[in-house]
């Protein structure tokens, strides 16, 4: 059976004695260090949320920048095609006005040479029919 005596009160004062010692020496530094390694921890992963947050932003800037040189460069590409195509019709207009003017040059000369043959003909009709004649009658007209 168990006897309440002196020894109880020893005991009791031992185990708070026991108690207050490993708090002091054991359980305090082990909670210190669980408290720095969550915090720790905390601080690690708002690092990792806000270099994720950044990297997304960049990201979002990246893609814009992209999609912003795309349109300016179809807004160039554009321009280049337009002005190209003013320059083509401007050269082929060119083109035609200098053909339109030598086929003119070359109908005033055929013309011109055509009437110096017609002129040069008719001259020589006379002549011609005069030989024709004498070859049909076969005697000097």
């Amino acid at each position: 059976m168990i006897s309440v005596d002196g020894s109880l009160f020893i005991q009791i004062a031992n185990f708070l004695i026991l108690i207050f010692i490993l708090n002091i020496l054991l359980y305090r530094p082990i909670r210190k260090i669980l408290i720095d390694r969550k915090e720790k921890i905390t601080g690690l992963e708002q690092g990792i949320d806000m270099f994720h947050k950044d990297a997304q932003d960049k990201e979002e800037a990246f893609a814009k920048g992209i999609k912003d040189a795309r349109a300016d460069g179809l807004a160039k590409k554009d321009g280049l095609l337009a002005e190209a195509a003013e320059e083509e019709r401007q050269i082929i207009g060119e083109i035609n006005e200098r053909a339109q003017a030598e086929l003119a040059e070359i109908r005033a000369k055929v013309a011109e040479d055509a009437e110096a043959v017609r002129a040069s003909l008719k001259s020589q009709v006379d002549d011609f029919a005069k030989a024709i004649g004498q070859k049909i009658l076969g005697r000097a007209i």
